[in-house]
């Protein structure tokens, strides 16, 4: 009878486990952080394979990162089937395939930001690049050219589900104003009209702020720190948060890219300390990049010495072809939802699973 009842009791807490609920989405993006990139940074930081803390997460999948026009996708299409579950024409923000970019608008696909904000949680996102690129402007706006700086930011303030993104933080200060002055549109009172505590940067920030717009001039910040504010601050919401986090991996420059992924590693690594019990943490590339790992061994350096103070090795340990490739990503993930991650799957379904996290039907 004990036996029985035990086996009750561990049958009645694993299905419990399975259906716990995530309180909130964090996903993390690797712009061109694609698993040659990946192992290569692994290479470069730590002389050995599979040691970044993205390569341990215990539940990944394959995922294909193709656009609804081509094999190879841009960061604008890769982000849109990312956050809406559908995919889209490179180019093109949140809108749907009937798009035709710089032309004519496509249905407008609600992200799985618009949803939480549609549910009272808070929401934002943050990035080393412009806060207009692709990545973190398919999570806020829809448009039909990702090019359209001002169209894009405007957005923030017109949104149409709650009461818009809380926080963004990244760089793009003067492009972004510029692009909206052009438009007659004086931003930062604006955006003070909406309850917005704007800056250049987090120095100064109220310690009781709960809307942020922070528009950097460069993308070259503290990560861990920006990271562990911008959750402090949505994280003050008793219902939850969306958060997605973009850092530059693509390798054009090859240490600087690799050193990024080792930047964003971290942060992942922390974060994950912290939250793993009441959120999903997950990480994705939305393209992967031309990099392979040609050479080398164990005990030598992966890349040449910065700054040309020896000679580098007669055939170079890793080729960069600069563009972006059309092969699987991985996405990983811990945390309330994070077991859904399996086999190979597309892109679109990683909408799916942040959505099932929280116990949302798609609509």
């Amino acid at each position: 009878m004990k036996r029985l009842v035990l086996c009750l009791l561990v049958l009645f807490s694993t299905a419990w486990a399975a259906e716990r609920r995530a309180k909130n989405v964090i996903l993390f993006i690797g712009d061109a952080g694609g698993i040659p990139t990946l192992n290569a940074a692994s290479l470069h930081a730590h002389d050995a394979p599979q040691k970044l803390f993205i390569q341990s997460m215990p539940n990944l999948a394959l995922m294909d990162t193709s656009a609804a026009n081509a094999w190879v996708t841009d960061s604008a299409a890769g982000m849109t089937a990312i956050v809406t579950g559908r995919k889209t024409n490179n180019g093109v923000l949140s809108q749907d395939e009937s798009a035709v970019r710089g032309k004519k608008d496509g249905e407008v696909l609600k992200t799985v930001l618009e949803y939480a904000e549609e549910r009272g949680l808070s929401t934002g996102v943050l990035s080393n690049m412009h806060v207009t690129d692709a990545t973190p402007a398919a999570c806020y706006a829809h448009s039909n050219d990702r090019g359209k700086r001002g169209e894009i930011f405007a957005q923030v303030l017109s949104p149409r589900f709650g009461d818009g993104i809380d926080l963004i933080i990244g760089p793009g200060r003067a492009p972004i104003l510029k692009a909206t002055a052009e438009m007659g549109l004086d931003l930062e009172p604006e955006l003070k009209k909406k309850g917005y505590w704007v800056s250049n940067s987090l120095e100064g920030m109220p310690p009781d702020a709960r809307r942020v717009v922070v528009l950097m001039d460069s993308g070259e910040y503290d990560a861990a720190a920006a990271v562990e504010r911008a959750i402090g601050i949505l994280s003050r919401n008793r219902k939850g948060f969306f958060l997605m986090v973009e850092w530059d991996m693509h390798t054009t420059d090859t240490r600087r890219g690799l050193d990024r992924v080792i930047t964003m590693d971290k942060v992942i690594r922390q974060t994950a300390l912290q939250r793993q019990k009441d959120s999903l943490i997950l990480f994705a590339a939305d393209h992967s990049f031309d990099l392979r790992v040609r050479g080398g061994r164990k005990g030598e350096p992966l890349l040449p010495p910065p700054g040309g103070d020896s000679a580098p090795p007669a055939r170079p340990r890793v080729r960069v072809d600069n563009g972006h490739t059309g092969e699987e990503v991985l996405a990983a993930g811990l945390g309330p939802g994070s077991e859904r991650l399996r086999g190979y799957i597309p892109n679109t379904q990683l909408f799916h699973i942040m959505l099932a996290a929280w116990g949302w039907p798609a609509k």
